[in-house]
């Protein structure tokens, strides 16, 4: 047997339970080694019946007395069978499983484990899980501690589909351990293994099934979440290419203070030390590579600009990609009001531009008569060139791949980097994803803005709340009402959900009948969105029912309200980034969620959006509710899958991995290819598959 192989080698695996083994992603015997459980049980306490008490989860080790009885009773068929250790009777039960009858003899013990009761002072077992000691041993052998699969021992407890059972699962991982014990090799360089403590890969696949003791479960699970981890970190840096890296222009002119002047409003604190730790890396000779993590409305956007200025003064040119034109027009405006003044010229360029005006900024850009442009995916077209591009900047780097936006970063050299994102990621989730990158933090808001008042209320309120919002209005303000859909019979299985279309429809008809209302939505062309948009930011439209479309950056002073229609249907991280739609002036403002499910985890987010502002707070909560899929969603790659790592609870391993990548590989990515990497590097390979191969 090798690792290789597939399952179907081993025995009791015929075509139909190979199928079911493909369905839960088990092919070879490596897979099936490598499926790990989910929880264990304790079964290494062997009880005597006479000593049960009710309700106890119990193990015992008995063998069949009398005969097998059958009933029917309410439709079901009732098989009974009576059990004894020499210390008592204890009678099991199983419903409409007429085989069982037939599965026992008086000559052989087993392993019955189940919950304890009792019933006309007999003790009893319903539906018990059983294990046969051994074939052909005689009734009170000894048996050597922990030989049984499923008691006797500590018992693991898998993830299962139908037609798979837990005993099953066991005995063929059991086959895989026995006739694989010598070929589990370590893929690590024994030089981590041996400076973080960990135990060979061989010892903790197998005490991960089997634990030897509780000692060597945790032993066994930290190697496992170190590999992990270790492994997924290195198949992103390989996906990114980033494990070196690389040199950079050095920019001389770092003074800032006619920037600073011309702006309308002083740096926060955290804003000023982000441009600080920028300018330590526009000096040091490598090319900056950055991550601008700040909450909705922290000021992102005036960071940029005082980068793009220093490029600018460096004489160097400078892009920034937005991932939607609305978001890229807003920029353009904000840049053009800023840079005028210094007679630094700003253009934008993006899909809806007309072909002869598109031509000529192209023109313009390749000459360098433009210093910064503005753009959507329409910067990275193979024919936009640049005379001498210095500064990439990416805004809402969540929304692009990976390649796209080092196709943009490629159109320059050595250029410097910076990604912005208005998403709070997790500490732990930032480390893998952009742990090849510097991170820096904008939390402080800037002065003026207030709290945001969050309430959570169900639709029985709809009245009043649109009573409000009429209110706000009649002051002078807007408002954003946000649905799931964009129209009812986009989705059958959400009836019950609201759609902009029928929604807006039945507000223009009641409520808001008299209130200049508009819909947006994704569907529509980039012109009309465009349209939309400054109608609603130059305050025509007061009231805008849209999809999530809005949820990017887009920036209207003037809105106070944001109702969010069946809120349960977005994640924390979400309602948060669409709550940051409003509160963005010294105006007070609130947001409104609306839900009517009962689910538990529902309630825990709703509570959690109605007691902090904290977009970084929310995003490790999402952490722990929701799981790291929705965060691995956006990076459009595939990437491997965390079996064991708790990436809220193991972040102290995390960070040992992180810091045993940068001592093995430092700046010479080339030390990867290494005759004592080898094994490092087809693993990694391996997980990539036909997404990207690490090329010699």
């Amino acid at each position: 047997m090798k690792l290789n192989d597939s399952v179907q080698i081993l025995k009791s695996v015929g075509q139909a339970r190979l199928a079911l083994l493909h369905n839960i992603g088990i092919y070879t015997i490596e897979s099936l080694l490598e499926y790990f459980p989910r929880d264990y049980l304790d079964r290494s306490q062997i009880s005597k019946i006479s000593e049960m008490s009710n309700g106890q989860m119990v193990t015992i080790r008995a063998y069949m007395i009398g005969f097998p009885q059958a009933f029917h009773r309410n439709g079901k068929n009732i098989i009974k069978i009576s059990f004894s250790d020499g210390t008592g009777r204890v009678e099991l039960s199983w419903f409409n499983q007429p085989y069982m009858k037939n599965n026992f003899n008086t000559e052989t013990e087993y392993f019955i484990s189940g919950r304890a009761g009792r019933m006309a002072g007999i003790a009893t077992i319903e539906a018990p899980e059983i294990e046969e000691l051994a074939k052909n041993v005689p009734r009170g052998t000894f048996l050597d501690e922990g030989e049984g699969l499923s008691a006797g021992r500590i018992v693991p407890v898998y993830p299962l589909t139908a037609g798979i059972s837990q005993k099953i699962l066991r005995g063929l991982i059991k086959q895989a351990l026995d006739g694989t014990s010598d070929q589990v090799a370590d893929f690590l360089p024994q030089s981590i293994i041996d400076a973080n403590n960990l135990c060979t890969r061989a010892f903790a696949i197998k005490n991960i099934h089997y634990p030897e003791s509780g000692q060597a479960y945790f032993i066994a699970r930290r190697r496992l979440v170190f590999d992990e981890l270790f492994l997924m970190q290195m198949a992103l840096a390989s996906i990114k290419g980033h494990l070196s890296f690389t040199e950079g222009r050095v920019f001389d002119d770092l003074d800032v203070s006619k920037m600073l002047e011309s702006l309308p409003y002083n740096l926060t604190g955290d804003q000023t030390k982000v441009v600080e730790e920028i300018c330590e890396d526009l000096k040091s000779g490598y090319a900056t590579n950055r991550l601008i993590q700040g909450d909705v409305g922290s000021g992102k956007t005036a960071v940029a600009m005082i980068i793009c200025f220093l490029a600018v003064r460096n004489g160097a040119q400078a892009a920034l990609m937005a991932p939607t034109e609305t978001l890229a027009i807003q920029h353009y405006h904000s840049f053009l009001e800023i840079f005028e003044p210094f007679g630094m010229q700003v253009e934008l360029l993006v899909g809806s531009v007309k072909p002869k005006q598109k031509k000529g900024i192209k023109q313009r850009l390749a000459s360098g008569e433009i210093d910064i442009v503005i753009g959507t995916h329409a910067l990275i077209q193979d024919n936009v060139e640049f005379a001498d591009l210095g500064l990439v900047i990416t805004d809402e780097q969540h929304r692009f791949g990976v390649r796209q936006r080092g196709k943009l970063g490629a159109k320059g050299h050595q250029s410097h980097v910076l990604v912005m994102t208005a998403t709070p990621i997790p500490r732990s989730l930032a480390m893998i994803l952009y742990g090849d990158m510097n991170i820096s933090v904008i939390k402080q808001m800037p002065l003026g803005r207030q709290k945001i008042d969050t309430f959570c209320v169900t639709s029985a309120y709809h009245a009043r709340i649109f009573k409000f919002i009429r209110e706000e209005v009649q002051k002078g303000h807007q408002a954003y009402i946000i649905c799931p859909l964009v129209e009812d019979s986009e989705h059958e299985s959400k009836r019950d959900v609201n759609s902009v279309v029928s929604f807006a429809e039945e507000l223009k008809s009641g409520i808001l009948a008299d209130v200049p209302l508009k819909i947006l939505h994704g569907r529509m062309k980039p012109e009309e969105k465009n349209a939309i948009m400054q109608s609603f930011s130059e305050g025509e439209t007061k009231v805008l029912v849209s999809t999530t479309v809005i949820e990017v950056g887009i920036n209207v002073p003037n809105a106070t309200v944001i109702l969010i229609e069946n809120a349960e249907h977005f994640g924390l991280s979400q309602l948060h980034q669409l709550r940051g739609r409003v509160g963005r002036s010294d105006k007070k403002s609130y947001c409104v969620l609306v839900t009517d499910s009962k689910n538990e985890v529902t309630k825990k987010r709703m509570d959690a959006m109605v007691s902090t502002n904290d977009g970084f707070e929310l995003s490790e909560l999402d952490l722990q509710l929701r799981g790291p899929g929705e965060f691995f969603g956006t990076m459009q790659h595939g990437i491997p899958q965390m079996r064991l790592a708790n990436l809220y609870k193991d972040m102290e391993v995390l960070a040992e991995t992180r810091k045993a990548i940068d001592e093995l590989f430092g700046v010479d990515s080339s030390k990867m290819f290494h005759v004592e990497h080898l094994p490092l590097k087809n693993k990694i390979e391996g997980i990539l598959g036909n997404i990207e191969k690490i090329s010699l």
